[in-house]
């Protein structure tokens, strides 16, 4: 697999949503010295105003904010900027607040107390990711549902489905590799990177994200792929 080369720091605008001085003041000048132009907002109500003054790359989310729910400046600028690389800072663990984060539209998080190094090395892994340029490629159809990977645009009997990011992106490697079987490693390298280190709980929600999404597109009888799981390997598609 080819290696892509490491982002410049320097080309990206990291928006910092903190309401913690001491950990807002250590990621505002961690970035600074690593080469990013961070802005550092307390307030998810300042931060959707700084996201709408000028355009940003990254956005670091604390969820407890202290004048809204980080979930709704989540989905909120989601909505406004599909392209913008959302991770999630929380201090919450339990499953149902990672896959709410994931869910409002984030593309990974980092659980508290964690290191800039792990930041920062997430942070060259997802853009890293996004640097790549794939050549033009043919649609993929399987049944009634049509990947295209140059349009990023996933669509059932004509009827586009609406997918997150890494939802799309899991679903165009699975559909080039249909009736294979594809490693969680494989898939962990190919949707967010190939040295990607820590927990591999965001290509299951975001499995089961994708999952839900497909599911809930089938009102008809259309046919749809059928995404099996391998225990203790990975997953397959398979033709519906």
């Amino acid at each position: 697999m080819r290696t892509p080369a490491a982002p410049d720091p320097a080309r990206f605008r990291v928006l910092v949503v903190e309401d913690d001085d001491t950990i807002g003041r250590h990621l505002e000048s961690g970035l600074l010295g690593n080469g990013y132009a961070p802005a550092w907002s307390r307030t998810g109500a300042g931060a959707l105003a700084e996201a709408a003054r000028s355009p940003y790359d990254v956005l670091l989310l604390d969820l407890g904010l202290p004048d809204m729910d980080g979930l709704d400046v989540a989905r909120t600028l989601r909505a406004r900027f599909p392209d913008l690389l959302i991770i999630i800072l929380t201090a919450r663990t339990d499953d149902i607040d990672v896959i709410a984060g994931l869910d409002a539209g984030a593309d990974d998080y980092l659980v508290k107390p964690f290191s800039l190094t792990v930041l920062l090395a997430r942070l060259r892994a997802h853009l890293r990711r996004r640097a790549i340029a794939a050549p033009p490629q043919e649609p993929i159809r399987l049944g009634d549902l049509v990947v295209d990977v140059t349009a990023r645009r996933c669509t059932l009997h004509d009827h586009e489905v609406a997918l997150r990011p890494k939802e799309f992106e899991l679903l165009a490697v699975l559909a080039r590799h249909t009736g294979e079987a594809v490693s969680r490693e494989s898939l962990m390298a190919e949707v967010w990177d190939e040295n990607w280190f820590g927990s591999t709980k965001t290509l299951d929600v975001t499995m089961a994200g994708l999952r839900r999404r497909l599911t809930d597109a089938v009102a008809r009888p259309y046919r749809v792929p059928r995404i099996t799981t391998l225990r203790g390997h990975g997953y397959r598609l398979e033709q519906g």
